[in-house]
């Protein structure tokens, strides 16, 4: 991973791209300078999310909240997988004309961020894919036509959803896609009813763990999991990606126990079952628990404590089960094994990893003032931070 200069001079937050079919299809990255007077190199910028994305890789775009820095963005021509979100004054502004459109004639995408308030240039306005309107200047209603005399040309997608609901009438209106993370009101009697989708398919994850936790033979475990043959087939998945490192390929799971041992089995477990919802409605909420489990893993690795690192991980990837299984988590725990540094975040908001959970959600809210909060309370570097969220969503990626 770069230790370039760069960052320890931004701050980078994330939030996901949701397509129609619910499915993530690209991962936004916010960028906040720190100092406003300190000059930032686009180059190391590029390199340093070439090393997550490179130019064959997944989509991600980049909202940068620095003009210079932009400019100088649209200069470095990036590849054509990194998408880059201009404001609205900025495509009205005739000093980036030429580098906007010749971007746009080299392949690269270009997302047009906020209304205009003036006419964009005509020459500009055919290089963007998208438009990219916040739900709080959402003006459509419920309608998926403009207005007598309003002409809408290019697609957009809605940014800042933060619940199932502003996500279903986003798409009503037409959006192409959201970003944000629609997982406040999941769970609720609003945005669902009845059993959660795949809970059969939970439970049996759920009694394997307890069965792991306890260490129980071999045979039983191999019971309790041809139950369901697709959950068997999708933890040997999990085991053989290359995030998971191992040096060769794992056949079974009895092989899978006698090179991971319980502790590590029960890792995998808990990922399998943050993602074990059929429900296309979670899959965000699958998305977001994947990516604070291995950030808050990364968090904790300079601490040199692989208790720690493993107990952060179940932090995060359990830290949206209430909201799959619809239980508050003092009841869902009593099934569940946890560690007691774990049960304190869930339940109590509470204990040593709460600071580490503080400073993921800062990162998912995009807000640069928790941000620099919940950085000072660990006193950890920004560049610290940053390096651990471009590991964490690194190995993400081997994984989608």
């Amino acid at each position: 991973m770069t230790d370039s200069a760069i960052l320890g001079q931004v701050a980078l937050c994330y939030s996901p791209f949701i397509d129609r079919q619910r499915a993530v299809s690209a991962t936004r990255l916010t960028v906040f300078p720190l100092q406003a007077d300190v000059p930032l190199d686009a180059v190391q910028l590029l390199h340093a999310i070439g090393t997550v994305w490179p130019a064959d890789g997944g989509q991600v775009s980049l909202n940068v909240a620095s003009e210079t820095l932009l400019q100088d963005l649209l200069q470095a021509r990036p590849s054509a997988n990194l998408m880059v979100e201009v404001p609205a004054f900025m495509a009205c502004d005739a000093v980036n004309t030429d580098a906007i459109v010749a971007l746009h004639r080299q392949g690269g995408v270009l997302l047009l961020k906020g209304r205009p308030l003036r006419e964009v240039p005509r020459e500009v306005l055919p290089c963007f894919k998208y438009s990219i309107v916040d739900v709080a200047d959402e003006r459509r209603g419920d309608k998926t036509s403009a207005p007598a005399g309003v002409q809408r040309s290019i697609p957009h997608v809605q940014a800042g959803v933060s619940s199932v609901a502003q996500m279903e009438s986003s798409f009503a209106r037409g959006a192409a896609a959201v970003i944000g993370w629609p997982i406040d009101d999941v769970g609720s009697s609003s945005a669902s009813s009845g059993r959660p989708a795949g809970q059969a398919d939970m439970q049996v994850i759920v009694e394997l763990i307890h069965r792991v936790d306890k260490e129980e033979s071999v045979e039983r475990l191999e019971q309790t999991l041809k139950r369901d043959p697709s959950l068997a087939f999708r933890l040997m998945r999990y085991i053989n990606s290359p995030g998971f490192g191992l040096p060769v390929e794992v056949s079974s799971f009895r092989h899978a126990i006698m090179l991971l041992g319980y502790k590590k089995l029960k890792r995998w477990l808990a990922l399998l079952l943050a993602t074990a919802s059929k429900d296309a409605n979670l899959k965000p909420v699958m998305f977001a628990a994947v990516r604070r489990g291995l950030l808050l893993e990364e968090l904790a690795r300079s601490s040199g404590d692989e208790e720690m690192r493993s107990e952060m991980f179940i932090c995060g990837v359990f830290s949206l089960l209430d909201r799959m299984f619809r239980q508050p988590f003092s009841d869902l725990l009593k099934s569940l094994p946890v560690p007691e540094r774990v049960y304190q975040v869930l339940v109590d908001n509470a204990g040593p990893y709460q600071p580490y959970f503080d400073l993921v959600r800062a990162v998912e809210s995009e807000s640069l003032y928790d941000f620099r909060e919940a950085a000072d309370r660990l006193m950890l570097s920004v560049g610290e931070i940053n390096r651990a969220q471009l590991r964490a969503l690194a190995v993400a990626s081997e994984f989608d």
